[in-house]
């Protein structure tokens, strides 16, 4: 029985491993290229941020390739990565389970989460390796009553060095990428190819044929019984709807806003970013040097890196936004998005304030990096684990399919949606 996964981030490498361990042929097709981190010093990127070069987005993949962005408004760019290991790549290897909305389905997904933290070597960052300043805003979280805990993170400290780059990939393999279940499925016999984009799946009798890889004179049949479209909140429901196939219009991003302040000498890069975070009911605070704000926000340029101080907003946004054939994508940040993001930055300055950064305070570039959300289950899917109006063979394995943002790091829902997914896959075949 062969199956194809398309994409090889969190849900298409736990897909990928799953089904090989139960005896599929695999073969997994990923857009991107071989992923290899950022490795230059950033002092030589600096002169090209003081010019003004790097604050186009598109600029910005020219240093890290495996980004890849998209415009959704005037106000809103989403980030993604396309490259062997997906997003997980461009994380900071934070693991908590988000589980916002699965209730309202019946969705429990606690076995497949305990399942993942055996697999997956999680940790708490040392807290003598924190920052100094990193301390200071986590004593006055703690202060304000908003219970402050460490982040569990998929990052070995012996081997981390403190870098902060984690975004832009780990150069001493420190921390941990869905990379690592595409080798367990490649020691089982899955095939991975890369630079392979799927353009649309091919259906026969309301059945899944296989898909149609890159374009034009270029193209090609790759036939399969079995289509798991792992492909991201964007990148799946692009390749649904260019075959004809519905996604819904109900994307969502975990909106993305860091507040910039200043503290000399406060060297934040120096440990890997979210150390630690606040819950609140739809956000959460965390400490982050935001590299995409540094390099891309003009308000941020005049302050050096060594001196900035970040605290970052998550936001489980509304799901109201929509990706089209093309790959392009319409969202806007509501009102009701604004109006929590205010209050956020209030709490974030508040925190900053007291652990003595200074001013001027500033907001970086609003951005959304999980996508979910466009081919949402409902109560009478779970029991399938699939979208009822898909053809038969063809399934969805990642965040496509949780129906609220979270407001929360997503690579363990990601994955325990996949496993789910490729097990109800093996039950029925």
């Amino acid at each position: 029985m062969k199956a194809i996964v398309v994409g090889s981030g969190a849900g298409g490498a736990t897909a990928a491993r799953e089904l090989s361990l139960n005896g599929f042929e695999v073969e997994i097709l990923e857009a991107g290229g071989e992923f290899k981190p950022f490795t230059r010093r950033l002092s030589l990127v600096e002169p090209l941020r003081k010019m003004g070069l790097t604050r186009n987005e598109k600029n910005f993949s020219r240093f890290i390739p495996a980004y890849d962005s998209v415009r959704a408004s005037q106000n809103l760019v989403l980030f993604r990565g396309i490259a062997t290991g997906g997003s997980t790549v461009l994380a900071c290897g934070n693991m908590v389970r988000a589980e916002h909305g699965l209730k309202e389905i019946g969705l429990d997904l606690k076995k497949e989460f305990e399942e993942l933290e055996k697999l997956i070597p999680i940790k708490t960052f040392p807290r003598e390796r924190w920052r100094p300043v990193t301390g200071a805003m986590y004593e006055s979280a703690q202060q304000m009553g908003l219970n402050p805990a460490p982040t569990p993170k998929a990052v070995d400290s012996l081997k981390c060095i403190s870098c902060g780059l984690c975004e832009l990939g780990c150069s001493t393999n420190a921390r941990w990428d869905s990379r690592r279940f595409l080798d367990d499925a490649k020691n089982k016999g899955a095939v991975i190819h890369t630079k392979s984009s799927v353009k649309r799946v091919l259906i026969e009798k309301n059945r899944v044929t296989g898909v149609m890889v890159g374009s034009g004179s270029g193209s090609k049949f790759v036939e399969a019984d079995v289509v798991v479209l792992a492909a991201g909140g964007i990148g799946t429901p692009q390749i649904l709807k260019s075959s004809g196939i519905p996604a819904e219009d109900r994307l969502w991003v975990d909106i993305v806003l860091t507040l910039g302040g200043v503290s000399e000498g406060a060297k934040q890069l120096k440990e890997p970013p979210m150390v630690w975070y606040t819950k609140e009911e739809d956000y959460i605070l965390s400490p982050y040097i935001d590299i995409l704000s540094h390099y891309l926000h003009k308000p941020w340029k005049n302050v050096s890196i060594d001196d900035r101080v970040g605290l970052m907003i998550k936001l489980a946004d509304e799901e109201q936004g929509t990706v089209y054939a093309d790959g392009s994508v319409k969202k806007d940040i509501s009102l009701y998005d604004k109006s929590r993001l205010d209050d956020a930055l209030k709490q974030a300055k508040e925190i900053m304030e007291s652990a003595g950064v200074s001013g001027p305070f500033i907001p970086g570039v609003v951005n959304g990096g999980h996508l979910g959300g466009t081919t949402p289950l409902t109560k009478e899917d779970v029991p399938h684990m699939k979208p009822s109006w898909l053809p038969e063979g063809l399934w969805v394995a990642d965040l496509s399919l949780a129906p609220r943002s979270q407001g929360l790091p997503t690579i363990m829902l990601a994955s325990a949606l996949a496993l789910r997914v490729s097990r109800k896959i093996a039950e029925n075949l």
